[in-house]
């Protein structure tokens, strides 16, 4: 396959890094979710959840960039603290190249492609829970024309039981971890990503959020009790870990999930409360969570060579939940855009919307996804934080660490 083919079906986060002396990992690569995108959303056909529209952006782009929040992400912050650019969509650079507005993408000694695997609403793709016989889709648009609207075209993700098979029985633009783990692999073959910068980088996995609120969805009898589903999700996890340490990953980086059950978009949910967190949704959250920090301890004896790090984003979230007035929130529990209860009824954006005045007061920002202040505060507790935030060592530590590759 020639790379331009190759490069055009692969949705892929673009980020130039500039290398510096004191820097090990030359670039990142993100397997994971709309919390990672930095606007591969806007380019992908079908794509049904989008934010590639105003408000989204404006707090720090002062425009729509495609990220699902008001300004800079996770991957964005830590980024900076790195000291490279921010992330630009690989889509966005593809279509440069091809047009001849860009004649290569960058491969000097001096300049490399991080590249991370960010698409619309992935899922870990589970398939057992969400789905249900096309027939049934207008009794649901009946009952949940407000969550059938939000949700169209989302997958569940392990960044998970697929809602967009739900309504319609295809796939909204929507890819699965299995398929992003594919692409990836495909360029490791086509020689388009050399291994020496694979071994050298670092991998971000991030996913599941879409796959639990899913499981509450008032859609279909689960086929799987909680545990179990769990347990499958972790052991999608786990074959990932497994076959990215087969192509070189050796710095391999699983962030927890945050708490799902806590998110303005459980409004559409009839059994969860809004006055308080959706309980059975964090416990089944806690579960999963559990599971990756055990699959994380056993990188290094699975895998020779390799240091596997948790972040636990989940932690650092209900720790700034429960003292929200030291970390500058005055409202942790509604979105900042959006309408309904909680906010948590309309897409920021979409008609109806209401956006409140200080973003930077809010834990979240739309829906489902949080504010750039909120993803700042995350990004400082994985960069530098100690052992309650993220272990057995910290994204600073691991991006400096050199490792004897085997």
């Amino acid at each position: 396959m020639e790379k331009k083919n190759l490069y055009t079906h692969l949705l892929i986060l673009l980020v130039l890094i500039n290398l510096s002396s004191s820097l090990n990992g030359p670039a990142i690569f993100i397997f994971g979710d709309s919390v990672f995108d930095a606007g591969n959303n806007h380019f992908i056909k079908n794509c049904s959840v989008q934010a590639d529209f105003p408000p989204y952006g404006s707090t720090f782009f002062h425009h729509p960039t495609g990220r699902f929040s008001d300004g800079r992400t996770v991957a964005d912050f830590i980024s900076q603290f790195i000291g490279i650019g921010l992330q630009q969509p690989y889509l966005e650079a593809q279509i440069a190249v091809m047009n001849g507005s860009r004649k290569e993408y960058p491969s000097t000694d001096s300049t490399l492609l991080a590249l991370g695997v960010v698409f619309c609403k992935e899922p870990i793709k589970i398939g057992i829970v969400g789905r249900m016989p096309s027939q049934g889709k207008f009794l649901v648009q009946e009952m949940f024309p407000k969550l059938i609207t939000i949700f169209k075209g989302w997958s569940g993700a392990p960044s998970s039981t697929r809602l967009s098979l739900v309504i319609d029985g295809t796939q909204q633009g929507v890819l699965p971890i299995q398929e992003q783990l594919r692409q990836f692999k495909t360029l490791i073959e086509e020689k388009a990503i050399s291994r020496s910068v694979v071994e050298r980088s670092l991998f971000f996995l991030e996913s599941g959020s879409n796959d639990i609120f899913n499981y509450f969805l008032p859609l279909d009898t689960p086929k799987l009790d909680p545990d179990a589903y769990v347990e499958a999700m972790i052991k999608e996890v786990t074959n990932l870990t497994d076959q990215i340490y087969k192509v070189g990953a050796r710095r391999i980086v699983v962030f927890s999930l945050g708490p799902v059950g806590c998110v303005p978009a459980r409004a559409l949910l009839p059994a969860a409360p809004f006055n308080r967190c959706y309980g059975r949704m964090n416990a089944m959250v806690k579960k999963y969570n559990k599971g990756l920090e055990s699959l994380v301890n056993d990188i290094p004896t699975r895998h020779p060579g390799a240091i596997g790090v948790y972040g636990a984003v989940y932690d650092t979230v209900q720790h700034i939940r429960a003292a929200p007035t030291r970390y500058g929130f005055s409202n942790v529990s509604s979105a900042c855009c959006g309408d309904g209860p909680l906010g948590g009824e309309v897409q920021c954006g979409k008609e109806g919307y209401k956006i409140c005045q200080n973003p930077q007061g809010f834990l979240f920002w739309d829906y489902f996804h949080p504010t750039q202040h909120t993803y700042e505060l995350i990004s400082k507790a994985l960069w530098e934080g100690k052992k309650s935030r993220i272990r057995p060592i910290n994204l600073k530590t691991l991006t400096n660490l050199t490792l004897a590759l085997v």
